[in-house]
């Protein structure tokens, strides 16, 4: 294919990538992204986030604006030293749903979407009250109330950043849920005691050992407050502990865990109230906690 009229090709866009001028009509995408040093999906997510334009497009050769150049080295640059592809796109699919993320919350994973699944599964399509504890993004929490819109959905997190950029996902997706500040249950009303259906959770299990091990594209960027806990099963202990006080006599806890907690994760839920599994993810490993209220 033919370079679009008033473009250049790869050695004009390697020339922008350095302290050379940009040509005043702009780059080809198709060569640009062929230029890059990152993997050409990448490069072409990162073009589509700035430019707006369908993937297709761009693969196929469309002209590209000299601030959109500049634009894109500076986000190349941020990538390539290992911040999430993620953040810099600035959203994440996750189910129906394209939410807002940032530094200030966990990416959402397939497993946590694994984990919405699960819990739609266990909530009624009239009335019933869910909370989402440790909402971060807001996944969980606005993906329910999408899917379940006579349930009241309340999300908690102890970040009150993360609970803004929550709060702002529900608003663009117009979603009704209701957002708490506080540590865990603690931050719910205490008339809710006893009345709530069902609690969902992917919350911090990765334990202190465990974090230093992680890929600096997680450990670097994502905030450390919402993947670390002790020895990462220490909200699971707490969950087992408190969790009954807030649910009904027919409740449900359903939690994301770490692939090898299943064993003592299911021994801290070994006494009554509780009946509990651990069931697994699409690889077959330990993943999810369901814990029920023994009648």
């Amino acid at each position: 294919m033919p370079e679009a009229r008033g473009s250049v090709g790869l050695r004009g866009a390697r020339a922008a990538n350095g302290h050379g001028r940009l040509p005043v009509g702009g780059v080809n995408s198709r060569l640009l992204i062929g230029s890059c040093s990152l993997p050409s999906h990448e490069v072409v997510r990162l073009l589509a986030a700035i430019t707006g334009r369908p993937r297709a497009e761009l693969l196929g050769g469309i002209v590209v604006d000299r601030s959109t150049v500049k634009m894109f080295y500076r986000l190349m640059e941020q990538r390539s030293a290992g911040m999430p592809l993620q953040y810099l796109e600035g959203t994440v699919q996750f189910g129906p749903l394209e939410l807002l993320v940032d530094h200030r919350v966990l990416i959402p994973r397939p497993e946590t979407e694994q984990l919405w699944e699960k819990a739609l599964d266990l909530i009624p399509d009239g009335a019933c009250t869910v909370v989402d504890m440790g909402t971060g993004s807001g996944c969980l929490a606005i993906g329910i109330a999408h899917r379940r819109p006579a349930a009241r959905v309340i999300a908690t997190d102890i970040s009150q950043d993360a609970l803004d950029l929550a709060r702002l996902n529900a608003a663009l997706l117009q979603v009704e849920a209701e957002f708490c500040q506080g540590d865990r249950l603690a931050a719910l009303h205490p008339s809710l005691r006893g009345e709530v259906d069902l609690i969902v959770t992917n919350p911090p299990y990765v334990s202190d050992s465990e974090w230093l091990r992680l890929p600096p594209e997680v450990r670097d960027y994502e905030p450390r407050l919402a993947l670390v806990a002790g020895d990462g099963l220490h909200v699971f202990r707490y969950l087992a502990s408190e969790a009954p006080s807030w649910l009904a006599p027919d409740g449900v806890l359903v939690a994301e865990i770490g692939d090898r907690q299943g064993t003592k994760i299911r021994w801290a839920f070994r006494d009554p109230p509780w009946e509990a599994s651990i069931l697994p993810d699409l690889t077959g490993r330990d993943r999810f906690l369901i814990a029920r209220i023994a009648a």
